[in-house]
């Protein structure tokens, strides 16, 4: 039976009195606290302490578990149940005979292994970054109020963001190949925060609004590279899959948030809040990551006091500095290097690479406009108030979560079955795109539907566009694993320009015509259909040596 002690209190009335010093070791000590004393008759329950969770009592000497000014007690112990959980070996203090085999752990996370805690956080910040992405959305009803503004400019506000998304996607891959991964993320997710944060200051002046939104784009745009990256670098090869699907998967997470609190929060404190609330969240993160990418605990006194020291007595912090230093001019030259050795004539006279590109332009149009113009039209069109445009506009999200589960085991197991990939990439591609181009003719004929029919009409069409990321998104490795990286950069830069010049378009168009068929749907219809023949003529999955 483990040697057990008994602190027990007087009945002196409401009395405070110290503990006795209790010394354990290091990893078992436990702070001490305040005891209050009741009066006569109302004692607490007594504290009871164990050296030793299943140890002889002859041991508790060899393992320092030395008590002063504490009465030995060989009463039979209360919290086995705790103790056998806790296992032997660990000291601990249970109130009311139990806290054997207790160990305090804080962080809950900090046993994870360290790339589990990388790729939660990569997550996190991805379903920040779509927050930050949505949130205007909906902001933009009211401050369209306030300021004024057509549906031609409101357009243009929002089209601005992608305008920087467009211009960084290249960059963040070089800038992730040299700088690392973790550093790129980090330093996007706050340039966006911070960008974020400054919209409500420069609302009332649009080359200040203008640049701010090009600014946050230009911070989610190095994110996908950086994650890549990190992914790469920190996540062995039997778990990449899952790694990508979970970070990637925080996107639609934080659309689904973002629409969900944006209105709430635009009610009850006005627009501004968004920008606020979202802001900082990415500024918490970034200090969380600071942690969670060292290894280290925010209680961690080094941390807080002083510079780790490696094996010689010199600070990590410091050596890590010189050695950048001196390696930078020679990553540099070998950035330039291997920017110069890509086949990029290779790629762009292969009918396959032009055939993702177009593709991939066709299927942003009818994203993009959608993501930035449908709670408008819900409210608008549909008559629906600002929280109820919001909650309908997270259904395609929802929908397109419960959509991949079901394309990527349908498209592995047809693969599996011997079916050509290239056929198989094509099936899923055109479901991608007929979906919705089917679904958005029904909503834009004047069929005198309900608008519940219609909601279900469009969250149907986006949420089976879901299929192109066994169709399109999966290409880019079939053809070329050496090149898929920098081939998804080119696609997606591409990609981003019906952010700017859709998002734009629709509001000039819906100005021009009062018409959302003609606006919003008409255009995304015609690119579904004509990627849809493009895909099926000029698509292939064979693989291709592009370095010949």
């Amino acid at each position: 039976m483990a040697a057990n002690f008994a602190l027990r209190s007087d009945r002196f009335p409401l009395l405070y009195r110290p503990p006795p010093l209790l010394y354990l070791k290091p990893q078992h000590a436990l702070s001490r606290r305040p005891r209050f004393l009741l009066p006569s008759g109302r004692r607490r329950s007594s504290f009871r302490v164990s050296s030793s969770g299943g140890q002889r009592k002859g041991e508790e000497e060899k393992r320092g578990g030395v008590l002063t000014g504490v009465q030995r007690d060989e009463a039979p112990q209360v919290g086995r149940a705790i103790e056998e959980e806790g296992g032997g070996g660990r000291g601990g203090v249970v109130l009311d005979g139990s806290y054997e085999g207790f160990e305090w752990k804080w962080p809950p996370w900090r046993d994870l292994p360290q790339r589990y805690k990388l790729i939660g956080t990569t997550s996190l910040a991805f379903v920040i970054c779509n927050m930050d992405k949505v949130n205007l959305s909906i902001a933009i009803i009211p401050m369209s109020h306030q300021f004024g503004w057509n549906s031609s400019t409101a357009g243009l506000v929002q089209s601005t963001f992608f305008c920087g998304y467009a211009l960084s996607q290249l960059p963040g891959g070089w800038l992730a190949k040299l700088f690392g991964g973790r550093k790129v993320l980090e330093v996007g997710v706050l340039a966006w925060s911070l960008a974020t944060i400054l919209v409500p200051f420069v609302a009332g002046f649009m080359p200040g609004l203008v640049l701010s939104r090009i600014l946050v784009g230009v911070g989610e745009g190095v994110s996908p590279s950086a994650a890549t990256d990190l992914i790469a670098r920190s996540i062995p090869l039997q778990e990449r899959s899952r790694a990508v699907a979970f970070v990637f998967g925080g996107l639609s997470v934080g659309s689904i948030l973002g629409l969900l609190l944006a209105p709430p929060l635009i009610q009850n404190f006005g627009w501004e809040s968004v920008f606020y609330i979202f802001g900082f969240l990415g500024i918490i993160w970034c200090l969380v990551f600071e942690l969670v990418k060292e290894g280290r605990s925010p209680f961690d006194g080094e941390y807080l006091f002083g510079l780790r020291k490696g094996p010689s007595g010199i600070s990590s912090s410091l050596s890590t500095s010189v050695y950048a230093r001196n390696s930078w001019s020679s990553s540099l030259k070998e950035l330039g290097n291997s920017l110069m050795d890509v086949p990029w004539k290779a790629f762009f006279k292969s009918p396959a690479v032009w055939a993702m590109i177009y593709v991939h332009f066709c299927g942003s149009w009818g994203h993009y406009t959608c993501l930035s113009w449908l709670p408008t039209y819900f409210s608008e069109e549909l008559d629906l108030n600002l929280t109820e445009a919001a909650w309908v506009s997270i259904l395609p999200s929802l929908g397109s979560i419960l959509i991949t589960s079901i394309a990527a085991p349908f498209a592995d197991n047809l693969i599996s079955s011997g079916v050509e990939t290239t056929v198989v990439r094509k099936i899923c591609q055109t479901i991608a795109f007929m979906s919705p181009a089917v679904c958005m003719t029904l909503s834009s004929l004047d069929l005198g539907l309900p608008p519940w029919e219609i909601v279900a009409f469009l969250t149907s069409g986006l949420a089976l566009s879901s299929f192109a990321l066994s169709g399109l998104y999966c290409t880019h490795q079939d053809i070329s694993p050496e090149y898929a990286s920098i081939l998804l950069g080119i696609t997606n830069t591409v990609g981003a320009v019906p952010g700017i010049v859709g998002v734009a378009l629709t509001g000039y168009l819906l100005d021009l015509t009062h018409s959302w068929s003609i606006s919003l749907f008409a255009p995304s219809i015609f690119f579904y259909l004509t990627g849809t023949v493009v895909w099926l003529v000029f698509a292939s999955s064979k693989p291709q040596n592009f370095s010949k």
